[in-house]
């Protein structure tokens, strides 16, 4: 089989956190015929697997090095902190940065937060992954400060979160290879951006034939009749235009005649 007659295929990387369901979903509706694989990558990972090439696509998380990559930014996470439940934290709808400065906050190898001046105390080692930091916080050893998308995947009974206002936000983006924005990058796009399933992504509509035959169709249908009617009334009438109907004409002398009054001898 060559490549030309092989089946059509989409892959689409996606690190931690992102739910790529909503669109997946979308997609097998509109394209029954191409499947999509999904790629799980980490967020340090998932430029190298558009520039290498194992996936067409990814879901990623901002920044990223744009040299050779297209990114059309999705939507920004909420910044929470981790905490026990009976923390006193536990107590309050949101925790600036600010009163994190006693605490130990753990700061995973792979922390996706672009930090300048990060909150609290640092621990001795920092955990290989938020997974590892999450387990630390089950034991007492310290808080941590991730998308809240994280804290959702990483959940545990015994953990809750709170909103952090003016930490940095996590930017999730779709990316892709420069040089090979396919249709079927273009469809996945259109999908991410709520274009609906009619949408001609800018080019024009073809315009819809078979109804304007069958109007024209309609009205040639229409016009004989209306001529012929036409021309019954216009055989009687038309050699003399302006002229008088004899049966209308004497009727109107009788009636003018009966009008008169009588005179009297």
């Amino acid at each position: 089989m060559t490549s030309s007659e092989e089946t059509p295929s989409f892959r689409l990387a996606y690190v931690p956190g992102v739910t790529p369901g909503k669109w997946v979903r979308i997609w097998n509706e509109r394209l029954p015929g191409v499947p999509l694989t999904l790629v799980g990558v980490s967020a340090a990972e998932a430029s190298d697997a558009l520039r290498g090439r194992a996936a067409d696509a990814g879901l990623v998380r901002l920044p990223i090095d744009r040299t050779d990559l297209s990114a059309i930014p999705l939507y920004a996470e909420t910044t929470v902190v981790v905490i026990p439940k009976d923390h006193i934290m536990a107590a309050v709808d949101e925790v600036p940065a600010a009163d994190l400065a006693d605490d130990i906050v753990l700061h995973p190898l792979d922390d996706v937060l672009d930090w300048q001046d990060r909150p609290g105390r640092p621990a001795n080692e920092r955990p290989a992954t938020t997974a590892d930091a999450v387990e630390l916080v089950a034991a007492g050893v310290g808080l941590l400060v991730v998308p809240q998308s994280l804290a959702r995947l990483h959940h545990r009974k015994d953990l809750t979160y709170r909103p952090v206002p003016d930490a940095p936000e996590s930017r999730v983006a779709l990316s892709w290879l420069e040089d090979e924005t396919t249709d079927l990058v273009e469809e996945f796009i259109g999908i991410v951006r709520g274009r609906t399933v009619n949408s001609t992504r800018g080019r024009p509509k073809t315009p819809a034939q078979p109804k304007a035959k069958r109007a024209e169709t309609g009205d040639a249908r229409r016009k004989p009749a209306a001529g012929r009617a036409a021309g019954k009334s216009g055989g009687k009438s038309g050699g003399k235009p302006g002229g008088k109907n004899p049966r209308s004409g004497s009727a109107g002398a009788k009636a003018a005649k009966r009008g008169k009054p009588r005179r009297r001898p």
